[in-house]
């Protein structure tokens, strides 16, 4: 099917599911969580086989370790997927929820309604479980999808959106290509140019894919490019707290985008020589001067740096950082408010690993990504991310010339608590 037919259908795939009942939509997410779970060991064997086709190219280097490690699902990586498709069922619906209600006048009342995008277009590299997390996430926001994954993962991608799809149709009232998904390289290009139909690109892979998406396309962009987090251990921190915060945070998952990149210690922090030598009994590889401050490894490497003063480490962050997440380790509670102030990340954290910068761990069910955007959505980008708002006025025959011309004036009345203006909204409608 052309680009262009697979877009149309996805606009009125999200026209349609934009006012589709919650009910429905958990029962769809509770069918895909167990669709998946009862053929998991098909997609076992599908990424099984994309994990042998993938092995020579770590070997010749086309491909990065990091990269092979992203594309191999197993049991935990399968039990997450499950568990993220439930617990998004059960939070509640970000559709509808009314933001603000001002009466303007009498009789003339203003809602500010939240309400869904309306087409994503996601590309995203070897993580085949993404998939599951963003389908499940466009559903519960009334969103349709168009999703490209990486040819890494081809034959698990298909298994898994076969799995999903042969879900969604059997549920009574759920409308017909919400979730679709295009494979090759041409599809990308004529995405970047379907502004007529796609609302949103978000692109979750690399550099160089975030860059090249930004500069090839007029959809609005949602995303980061690099994951270059650090951690700042103050001269009062604690020895053993620290060690175990960057242990976790560098060797957890060195691949992902939220894994400590550089360390940053306290010229007066009395117990360097001991943290780093922990670090290096954890197989840590350090580097001390680093050919560039703002470079992702995506392994268990990690920069590290001796500043003098919590200014000096705040200025590195902001200078070479990448907005994503970044730590402070510290028992002064004012440096600690200092830092998160001051440090502009998505994510600020005071004593705990940069791991915890996942939409799961947040309690969002799951996450499209994690953006270091300053508009719209920032940091780990979940339901609330994936709506936007509407605003909805509801009168008795008011017109404008009647305020211009002094008849009649606003008192504009903001009406609180919002509950209990429900029963008010239905009589009004």
């Amino acid at each position: 099917m052309d680009f262009v037919e697979i877009a149309k259908n996805a606009k009125l795939a999200s026209l349609m599911i934009a006012s589709l009942s919650e009910e429905i939509k958990n029962k769809a997410l509770n069918s895909m969580a167990d669709a998946i779970e009862n053929a998991k060991e098909e997609i076992f064997a599908a990424n099984k086989m994309d994990s042998e086709l993938a092995e020579p190219l770590v070997e010749s280097g086309e491909l990065s370790k990091s990269t092979f490690n992203r594309l191999k699902l197993d049991e935990n990586k399968m039990r997450d997927m499950i568990a993220g498709i439930r617990e998004i069922a059960n939070l509640p619906d970000p559709v509808n929820k009314k933001l603000l209600v001002r009466e303007l006048d009498e009789d003339l009342t203003l809602y500010k309604v939240s309400c869904p995008i309306g087409v994503l277009g996601i590309i995203f590299e070897a993580r085949p479980d993404v998939i599951s997390q963003i389908s499940s996430l466009a559903i519960k926001s009334s969103n349709s999808v168009i999703l490209k994954g990486g040819k890494e993962t081809t034959n698990t991608n298909k298994k898994i959106l076969e799995v999903i799809n042969a879900a969604l149709a059997n549920i009574e009232g759920f409308p017909e290509n919400v979730i679709q998904q295009v494979f090759t390289r041409e599809d990308v290009g004529k995405m970047l140019n379907c502004d007529k139909y796609i609302n949103l690109i978000i692109p979750r892979g690399g550099n160089s894919l975030v860059k090249f998406i930004k500069e090839n396309t007029k959809i609005p962009v949602l995303g980061h490019a690099d994951g270059i987090c650090h951690i700042f251990v103050d001269e009062s921190a604690d020895l053993m707290t620290a060690e175990k915060i960057i242990i976790d945070a560098k060797t957890q998952y060195p691949s992902a985008c939220n894994s400590v990149e550089t360390l940053l210690i306290h010229e007066n922090f009395p117990h360097k020589d001991e943290l780093l030598a922990a670090l290096q009994l954890d197989e840590i590889k350090l580097i001390d001067n680093p050919e560039s401050w703002a470079h992702e490894y995506g392994d268990k490497i990690l920069a590290f740096k001796t500043v003098k003063t919590l200014d000096e480490a705040i200025e590195h962050i902001n200078t070479y950082g990448s907005g994503h997440t970044d730590c402070i380790i510290t028992k002064n509670v004012e440096n600690a408010e200092e830092f998160m102030n001051r440090v502009d990340s998505a994510g600020v954290y005071f004593n705990v690993s940069t791991r915890f910068a996942d939409g799961f761990r947040y309690g969002f069910g799951a996450e499209v990504g994690i953006s270091t955007n300053k508009t719209h959505a920032r940091g780990p980008v979940g339901l609330e991310g994936l709506t936007i708002y509407k605003y909805k006025l509801i009168g008795k025959g008011q017109v404008v010339s009647d305020y211009v011309e002094g008849r009649k004036q606003f008192h504009h009345k903001d009406l609180f608590p919002v509950g209990r203006l429900a029963v008010k909204l239905k009589r009004c409608l």
